[in-house]
């Protein structure tokens, strides 16, 4: 008999596992980084920029993979939506192996990403299932900070597998991830939905889920916040072979950039775990964005100035506004879930949506401007950072004090 697990009693298990589903979208990004300019060579894209796409397209398909799974969640449960997506998410992992051309590539990462869309879902509405206000927010924030670890060690992780072994080799990684997450949830993760908060799979009750999410205008707005706060990092580690390799030379070193990125995550959530405690989430989150709209003018005036910027300029003006992004991103997160218990899936798969696709967007903007300077990027930093900021501001002032009422949802 299964025996599983308690997300109050066997709270630190549960924080783990979670994080873990999340961790799946993490490896399929971060282990590429180091193979990417292997792979392009090996697959015959064209031109540097190209390469990108690898993680462009994955982003498109989580994205938009989003918008279904959340209903699907709210009809069918949780667990079983988990395990279709994983599912899913293993197939063109499996392929991979096969492909022998870069736009063959792009379809299979697409689907990659149709897949991993169920893991964020399901991450983010299990918690909302379960837990309330800054003990929400505070969870998140320890999710994030342990599913940090993976783009900590997955660079180095894809650095070692490519030195060794062909760039397939970081697929099968993904696998043996996609496989330990699928049995963990068969044999651990309770179903967190309700009976009462189940919604039918039907397209009249699935517009009605959208229709109470883009109808919050708060939800939409810290949605939109966090969107373009992520498309600057996703800017930044799209060109960031092209940067540390070619600008900077290091070689081998490279993952040892984007581990630096992810410890400050990690310890921006760590950190943002304790100051919910203290300080109102609202608060947090417009400092922390309102602090990354600065640092980014900063960066922007010194790559004018300067031209190329000594590597360890580039380091202290860059790593702090990843910890903006720590601080401000998982609390965005959190405000534009809090109305939203009723229809958690269905929320989180277009916050996901939003964050996700728009993020993705975001950041190929941002890194189709790069022309071997830094200056483009930073300038991207800083822009985002103001519209980050103001969307912040006013979602904190349209905030409902209460959960949202919602119609029955129909069986």
């Amino acid at each position: 008999m299964r025996l599983k697990l308690n997300p109050n009693t066997n709270y630190i298990e549960f924080v783990l596992l979670a994080a873990t589903l999340m961790a799946l979208n993490a490896v399929a990004i971060d282990i590429m980084l180091p193979a990417l300019p292997e792979i392009a060579t090996s697959l015959g894209a064209i031109g540097d920029n190209q390469q990108q796409l690898v993680i462009t397209y994955y982003l498109v398909g989580f994205g938009l993979s989003q918008l279904f799974y959340g209903p699907l969640s709210d009809a069918i449960g949780r667990r079983n939506t988990a395990f279709i997506g994983i599912l899913i998410f293993f197939v063109p992992v499996a392929l991979a192996a096969f492909v022998t051309d870069f736009n063959s590539l792009l379809v299979l990462r697409l689907v990659q990403g149709l897949g991993a869309g169920a893991s964020r879902v399901i991450a983010f509405a299990v918690v909302r299932d379960v837990f309330e206000g800054k003990k929400l927010a505070k969870t998140m924030s320890l999710i994030v900070m342990v599913f940090m670890a993976m783009p900590i060690i997955a660079p180095s992780l894809g650095q070692l597998l490519i030195t060794f072994l062909p760039w397939q080799s970081t697929f099968a990684f993904m696998a043996i991830m996609a496989v330990i997450a699928l049995v963990w949830v068969f044999l651990r993760l309770p179903e967190t939905l309700s009976i009462e908060n189940t919604r039918a799979f039907r397209p009249k009750i699935i517009l009605e889920g959208f229709r109470i999410v883009f109808t919050t205008p708060s939800s939409l707005l810290f949605g939109w916040a966090q969107a373009l706060l992520l498309g600057a990092i996703i800017g930044f580690l799209g060109t960031s072979p092209q940067i540390y390799l070619e600008i900077y030379d290091l070689g081998p070193i490279y993952p040892l950039m984007i581990a630096l990125t992810a410890s400050n995550l990690a310890v921006a959530s760590f950190i943002n775990s304790r100051l919910v405690d203290r300080f109102s989430v609202e608060k947090v989150a417009f400092v922390a964005s309102a602090t990354f709209a600065l640092l980014g003018a900063i960066w922007l005036t010194f790559s004018l100035v300067m031209g190329v910027l000594p590597l360890w300029l580039l380091v202290l003006l860059h790593q702090p506004l990843n910890f903006c992004f720590g601080l401000a991103g998982v609390n965005q997160n959190s405000l534009a879930m809090i109305p939203m218990k009723r229809v958690a899936g269905t929320a989180a798969s277009v916050l996901g949506f939003i964050s996700s696709a728009g993020g993705a967007v975001v950041g190929a903007i941002i890194g189709s401007f790069y022309n071997d300077t830094i200056a483009p990027i930073a300038a991207g930093f800083m822009v985002v950072g103001i519209l980050s900021c103001c969307a912040s501001l006013l979602g904190a002032r349209l905030q409902p004090t209460m959960p949202l009422p919602t119609s029955a949802p129909a069986k």
